[in-house]
């Protein structure tokens, strides 16, 4: 049965036209309708009157930096402040309407900060302070991005060397550098350890994929086949296996003087396992780019190099967009492996938490806080490969 849109008719026509057009099709929305009903009820009812919520709010500096040091908490929440300074910042350069405070953002900023008022009472009054005002922050720097980015137009390009450049500073900051402490990385955890991984696999991965992607273009035999014999023997192999072999194999090999970190390790693992499956994203994206292409940039006379870096990849990469995010998106999610491997991470702090005799039982709670987390992460990296296809 063809649905109709429901611009084209009114609410009853449409509701008629394509839930209740058969005897059939009036059953199936009957019972879907109680299905719904039945399960909202049950989960409404458990959201509000028979969930524990406490232990997450009794919890969250845990949740988000795990057991780094107390007294150093600044750290994380001034890179914290840098970071949602850079999203305003980036958005109002990024952002092609001149009035950014309609109706909908002003609605939106209003029940941010409603939410972080209302959290004052289980979390504490310092703490949303912080809040309300990296959220002050945030908006400031949105208008002088705007404010920038039209004296300036060409401020957009150097958006990501900003990123780039800031990522470092935070890690410098996080880790201790000059005059501050030094913190060790294996004293990461909880979110701050998940994000940290992530992103350094994603950025180390991309370029050793794009490599394996074209030396199994290639036309020297030993490239070629030591290309394939990589990409097929890491996706042969189960990531928990390789997490393994990174933690116990990298300090037999390297010199007894050399050791390294746990997350290092733990790095190196994603990094190779990741860069395989991208390998043949990209291998794909590739393929789709017309041989007339590298044919007439030769015939302009580019030499091999220049075709790849200004013809092809630019197009091979465009194409494979929605695969690579998703390859991304499933090494974020990946990062839950790390429990297993000794390191507390953001799955990891959580089953701590539920081993607390305060908080035993309370698996629901911890584990729906853990996933929206997840999910919020997860659908933010979807939006941005959007508006990178867009544009």
């Amino acid at each position: 049965m063809s649905i109709v849109f429901f611009h084209s008719l009114n609410p009853v026509s449409w509701i008629k036209k394509n839930l209740f057009s058969s005897w059939f099709n009036s059953l199936l929305t009957i019972i879907s309708l109680l299905f719904i009903y039945w399960l909202g009820h049950r989960l409404i009812s458990w959201v509000f009157f028979q969930a524990q919520w406490q232990v997450i709010t009794a919890n969250l500096r845990l949740f988000f930096v795990g057991q780094y040091p107390a007294n150093l908490l600044w750290r994380a929440w001034t890179s914290l402040a840098i970071i949602i300074s850079l999203l305003g910042f980036s958005l109002g350069t990024l952002s092609n309407k001149n009035n950014l405070f309609n109706s909908i953002n002003l609605i939106i900023l209003a029940l941010v900060a409603l939410i972080i008022v209302l959290l004052a009472v289980p979390i504490s009054l310092i703490s949303s302070v912080k809040l309300l005002g990296i959220l002050f922050l945030f908006v400031v720097f949105l208008i002088i991005g705007q404010r920038i980015s039209q004296k300036f137009p060409n401020v957009k390009s150097w958006l990501s060397l900003i990123w780039i450049l800031s990522f470092f500073l935070l890690l410098g900051l996080l880790q201790g550098i000059l005059f501050l402490g030094n913190v060790r990385l294996d004293d990461f955890s909880g979110l701050i350890l998940t994000v940290f991984v992530a992103i350094i696999s994603i950025i180390l991965s991309f370029p050793f994929g794009v490599l394996l992607a074209l030396g199994r273009q290639s036309n020297l035999p030993i490239i070629r086949w030591l290309s394939i014999s990589y990409i097929e023997l890491i996706r042969g192999l189960p990531l928990i296996g390789i997490l393994f072999m990174a933690q116990v194999m990298l300090p037999l090999i390297l010199p007894q003087e050399m050791r390294i970190q746990r997350v290092i390790r733990a790095i190196a693992g994603f990094t190779l396992f990741s860069a395989a499956y991208l390998a043949e994203n990209v291998r794909g994206g590739l393929q789709s780019v017309p041989q007339g292409q590298t044919e007439a940039a030769k015939a302009l006379g580019l030499n091999t190099f220049f075709v790849l870096i200004l013809v092809v990849l630019p197009q091979a990469l465009r194409v494979v967009i929605p695969t690579i995010v998703g390859q991304f998106i499933s090494l974020f999610k990946d990062t839950s492996l790390l429990a297993i491997v000794g390191l507390v991470d953001l799955l990891g702090i959580s089953q701590s938490i539920l081993a607390n005799p305060k908080f035993i039982g309370r698996y629901g709670e911890v584990y729906i806080f853990v996933a929206a987390i997840y999910w919020i992460f997860c659908y933010s990296m979807s939006l941005i490969s959007r508006q990178l296809e867009k544009k």
